[in-house]
C-alpha cells in the first residue's frame, strides 16, 4: 500500500514527467597537426629515457620487417610475431617496396602481428595492437584497421570465440569487451564503424545485465548517427529495455512512459526499413529486412501494452484521489470530484480501446450522476 500510495502522490502533483535529457558522448576529433601529433605519441613501456622515444632506425626496421615476411611465408609463424611485435615499442614511419606496393614499416608490422594473434584467437593482443595503430599512425589505412576491430567485437558479441589451441574454452570477459568497444565509437573516424560498435557495444551490455551501458550506448548512436541504418533497431531496443522495467499500473510510470515514446518514434521514424548501406552486404540488407519486419509486429504489440498500462494507471489515480483527496487536497471541497475526472478521462483517451478505459467511462458516468 505504501508503494500505491507514494505513486499516486508523485503522480498527482508532478503536472508534467520530464524525460532525462540524452546525453551523447563525445567524438573523438582529429586536427589538421595529426602527423605532428603521431610522432609525440608515446608508444606502451616507452620510459622515462629520451632515447627510448627515437624512432626505430630505418636500417633496423627494414631488417626486422623483411625477416618478419620471410619467417610468416615459410610457416614459422611465431617467430614472424616475436619480430613484428618488436613495433610494438616504438615507432617506425619508414616506408619500402613490397611487390608493387609501398608500405609503411611500423603499422602494417603491428597489423600483421594483429592478424596473426586474431586467428590464433587471442583477441586481447590482437585488440590491443589494432587500437594501437588507429592511435599512434593517424595517416595509416584506418578503414582496414577499424575493419579488423569491428570483426573482432562482432564475434565477441556474437560469443563466436575460438578455442584456445584449438582444445580449451574460451570465456568472454564482459568488462573488458565493453571497454573494447567504446574505445573503438572512439577511435572510429566517420559513419561506418562507430555505430556498429556502439550496437555491438548495447547487444554485449544487455548479455551482461549493464542495461544502463547499452542505454548510454543507443542513445550515442541515434544521436551521433541518426541517419545510420542502425537506427532503426537502436530505437526498438531502447523500446524494449524500458518495456521490460515496467512493474504494473500500481507503480511509477516513468518506465511507461519511456518505452512508449521510443516505441511511438520506432513507428512513425521507420514506417519502412532503412535501405541498403553502402557497406553492408546484400545477404546482411536481406537478413535486416526480416528482422525489422519482425520488430516493426512486435513494436505495434508493445505500444499498445504501453498504452494500456498507462490508461489503467490513470485510473488506479483517480480511484485514490476520489477516496482519499480531501485528506491532501487544498480548497478540495471547490474542486470536488474534478481532479478524479481529469485522471479518468485522461485514461479513456490514452488507450480508447482498453479495459482500463472503460472502466473510466463507468467511473465518470457515476461522478457526473452524482454531481446532478
Amino acid at each position: 500500500m505504501k508503494s500505491l500510495n507514494f505513486f499516486v502522490l508523485t503522480t498527482f502533483f508532478v503536472i508534467a514527467i520530464q524525460l532525462s535529457a540524452l546525453s551523447p558522448g563525445e567524438k573523438n576529433r582529429r586536427n589538421k597537426g595529426a602527423h605532428s601529433q603521431d610522432k609525440e605519441f608515446l608508444f606502451p613501456g616507452t620510459g622515462f629515457f629520451k632515447k627510448n622515444r627515437d624512432p626505430i632506425l630505418d636500417k633496423q626496421a627494414k631488417e626486422w620487417f623483411l625477416d618478419a615476411e620471410k619467417a610468416e611465408q615459410a610457416g614459422d609463424v611465431n617467430e614472424a610475431l616475436n619480430l613484428y611485435e618488436k613495433f610494438s615499442k616504438r615507432r617506425s614511419d619508414f616506408r619500402i617496396i613490397v611487390g608493387n606496393n609501398e608500405v609503411q614499416i611500423g603499422p602494417e608490422a603491428l597489423y600483421r602481428a594483429a592478424k596473426i594473434r586474431e586467428n590464433r584467437g587471442d583477441w586481447q593482443k590482437a585488440f590491443a595492437s589494432l587500437r594501437l595503430i588507429a592511435a599512434a599512425y593517424t595517416d595509416y589505412d584506418f578503414e582496414r584497421v577499424a575493419e579488423s576491430l569491428m570483426r573482432i567485437a562482432e564475434r565477441l558479441a556474437n560469443d563466436k570465440l575460438p578455442k584456445k589451441w584449438g582444445v580449451l574454452p574460451r570465456f568472454r570477459s564482459g568488462s573488458q569487451d565493453r571497454l573494447r568497444l567504446n574505445q573503438i565509437a572512439s577511435l572510429a573516424r566517420g559513419p561506418r564503424f562507430a555505430p556498429r560498435a556502439l550496437m555491438a557495444l548495447a547487444e554485449i551490455a544487455i548479455k551482461d545485465k549493464k542495461e544502463e551501458e547499452a542505454v548510454d550506448a543507443l542513445e550515442r548512436l541515434i544521436n551521433l548517427y541518426p541517419e545510420n541504418y542502425l537506427c532503426e533497431q537502436a530505437y526498438y531496443t531502447l523500446a524494449s529495455i524500458f518495456e521490460d522495467r515496467v512493474a504494473g499500473p500500481a507503480y511509477d510510470q516513468g518506465a511507461t512512459l519511456k518505452a512508449l515514446n521510443f516505441y511511438e518514434d520506432y513507428l512513425i521514424l521507420f514506417p519502412q526499413s532503412p535501405p541498403k548501406s553502402k557497406h553492408e552486404s546484400l545477404e546482411d540488407y536481406k537478413s535486416r529486412l526480416l528482422e525489422a519486419k519482425e520488430r516493426k509486429t512486435s513494436a505495434e504489440e508493445g505500444r499498445r501494452k504501453m498504452r494500456e498500462t498507462l490508461s489503467a494507471s490513470k485510473v488506479v489515480v483517480g480511484k485514490y484521489v476520489e477516496q482519499y483527496g480531501k485528506y491532501f487536497l487544498t480548497n478540495w471541497r471547490e474542486l470536488g470530484n474534478k481532479p478524479a475526472l481529469q485522471f479518468y478521462n485522461e485514461a479513456i483517451t490514452t488507450a480508447p480501446e482498453s479495459e482500463a478505459a472503460r472502466e473510466a467511462e463507468k467511473k465518470v458516468a457515476e461522478l457526473r450522476t452524482g454531481n446532478e
